[in-house]
């Protein structure tokens, strides 16, 4: 799902609809110029868009440990209160900076100290690669938005949340964009939690855990010969890269991969592919995203909000539009409504 955040300029609630938003990431702090506001989030509420709130007063407050992480939590929540959040939804915290191992202990001090107030499923972190990775591993957080920032072009899977760009205007305002994977990101509306919203249904859970190898200038269609989770049958059986919708309606499409050999700068496209079902003839590309090596092994993940018909069929592919090799080792596809 796509979203944007944004702090101290705002864009209309009618240009977040244009623009697609499905969530906005807001604000909490000591500053009012850049908070969310209570009519604010009324407006989002009403116009059916969900927020995320996030604490931060200065980049590297979370090296203040304990104490500051408690007095932050007390503040935030009793913001996020006023602003009408229910009180099971979690709060994301920011290390707005390029955090090392070595600060690491401070952050997670000032984690333990805001768990210590709000709960440790209550805690979610903003922040790069590193100390994301750290604390899931370390089980400090529940929730994860992690910016490609500090990142490297890796991604946790276990942060829902991913700030993909910055510095986008929209209706005048500075924005940046986001997205959104699974049915709880750590989503609210006023008065409302996910789950009193109907959360989506998982309706194929697939992985390809055979590693292809894609030629400088071809396209492949991903095998997928693991199925988690297909309960109608949307997924042909066996080895193959088809899966079939049974009704013509928008899903929600997250294909996620591990891809090796691709050379610094140059570009590999993910995309959700649309054929015909009897002719096998391309229709279209659904959804797809230009990804940049920086000649490592990169995580890559592709999302979106897509309108799948019954009487066509579908496939996960890859594009090397570079001049060397490069090996998908492996790749999760899942579809929900």
């Amino acid at each position: 799902m796509f979203g944007v955040d944004y702090a101290f300029s705002r864009p209309s609630v009618a240009a977040l609809k244009r623009a697609g938003a499905k969530f906005a990431c807001r604000y909490l702090s000591h500053s009012a110029s850049k908070n969310l506001s209570r009519a604010e989030a009324v407006s989002l509420t009403a116009a059916g868009i969900w927020i995320v709130v996030v604490w931060e007063t200065t980049a590297a407050r979370a090296l203040a440990g304990r104490a500051a992480g408690a007095q932050d939590a007390r503040d935030a929540a009793a913001q996020a209160k006023s602003f009408g959040m229910p009180a099971d939804r979690p709060i994301f915290f920011a290390v707005d900076f390029d955090a090392t191992a070595s600060q690491q202990d401070e952050i997670h001090a000032y984690l333990d100290g805001a768990a210590g107030v709000i709960g440790r499923d209550r805690i979610g972190l903003y922040a790069g690669y590193g100390p994301m990775k750290r604390a899931f591993d370390a089980r400090k957080i529940t929730y994860g938005w992690q910016t490609y920032a500090w990142s490297g072009g890796r991604w946790d899977e276990r942060a829902l949340l991913q700030q993909y760009r910055n510095g986008v205007d929209l209706d005048g305002a500075d924005v940046d964009y986001d997205r959104a994977f699974g049915a709880d990101y750590g989503q609210w509306k006023v008065g409302v939690s996910p789950a009193e919203d109907g959360p989506l249904k998982i309706l194929i859970n697939l992985g390809s855990t055979k590693a292809v190898t894609i030629a400088p200038g071809a396209r492949v269609a991903l095998v997928f010969d693991k199925e988690y989770d297909d309960p109608s049958g949307i997924h042909k059986d066996g080895a193959v890269a088809d899966w079939l919708p049974k009704d013509t309606a928008y899903h929600v499409v997250t294909l996620s991969l591990v891809a090796s050999g691709q050379a610094d700068g140059e570009k590999l496209k993910p995309t959700i592919t649309e054929y015909e079902r009897d002719s096998n003839d391309r229709i279209k590309d659904l959804v797809g995203e230009d990804k940049v090596g920086n000649g490592t092994k990169v995580e890559y993940a592709l999302s979106g909000l897509v309108y799948l018909n019954e009487k066509n069929k579908y496939r996960a592919e890859v594009q090397n539009f570079g001049t060397v090799p490069v090996t998908v080792e492996k790749a999760f596809l899942k579809i929900a409504r």
